[in-house]
């Protein structure tokens, strides 16, 4: 049965393990020659959980995405830790509805995207790597917009915004500007702990269905509806 990890991943996927493995087949030759054999078990049982850890990490899931064109889907795995208006100028050009998605290190971290989209630019900024869970660290670290066109009416301008944090230092952007991405489709990752970010444009027929607090999936929790013809929604200050 094929194990489910993400080529994103390498060549961590490869080295990291390859790396625990060496130093377990150390801790146990010391175990049976110089150390107590208690304490190298102690320490090969540690080393199991970093190579398991190390292996889940990078998991890729298969998964069923929903098909609803009126939904814009999670593009990340984690909680959402903050909902807020904000002014985009560099592609939405207005008042935008900023979702930012805190991912633990304990989270699968593969983005996809929100909806059947085209790539219209992307957009890579280096910057500083404080913890992911500050809204801050989406104007500040590192970081990668991913500027989408939405498919469906009303072609809404979308972005999603992959982030670094304190401990992620690497950002993976398979997109291509000009690529038709389907919905829930895989199009990168961000490494060891990082954030992620959707804008969507502000106007009375979209409606946030998620809370701060909310843990949410990748191409599987629905985070906006379009409704075309009701009343306006209450947005956060």
């Amino acid at each position: 049965m094929r194990i489910p990890l993400t080529k994103y991943g390498l060549p961590q996927v490869v080295v990291y393990p390859a790396i625990v493995l060496a130093v377990m087949g150390l801790v146990l030759w010391a175990g049976l020659t110089v150390l107590n054999v208690c304490i190298a078990g102690f320490v090969e049982l540690i080393l199991l959980v970093v190579l398991v850890w190390a292996f889940s990490f990078f998991r890729d899931p298969k998964r069923a995405v929903p098909q609803d064109k009126d939904i814009l889907f999670s593009p990340a795995d984690g909680k959402v830790t903050d909902i807020e208006t904000v002014d985009e100028k560099d592609f939405i050009d207005g008042r935008a509805l900023r979702i930012g998605i805190f991912m633990s290190i304990f989270n699968v971290h593969i983005n996809r995207a929100p909806c059947s989209a085209a790539v219209e630019k992307i957009t890579y900024k280096k910057g500083k790597f404080k913890n992911a869970m500050n809204p801050e660290s989406g104007r500040v670290n590192e970081s990668n917009d991913v500027y989408l066109l939405r498919a469906e009416p009303p072609g809404d301008k979308l972005i999603v915004r992959q982030i670094s944090g304190a401990i992620a230092r690497r950002i993976v952007c398979e997109a291509k500007v000009g690529a038709k991405l389907t919905c829930g489709q895989r199009f990168g990752m961000v490494k060891f702990g990082s954030r992620t970010e959707l804008y969507i444009p502000l106007s009375e027929g979209v409606v946030c269905l998620v809370e701060t607090g909310d843990k949410v999936k990748a191409g599987i929790t629905p985070m906006v509806r379009y409704k075309s013809g009701r009343g306006s929604e209450k947005w956060p200050d």
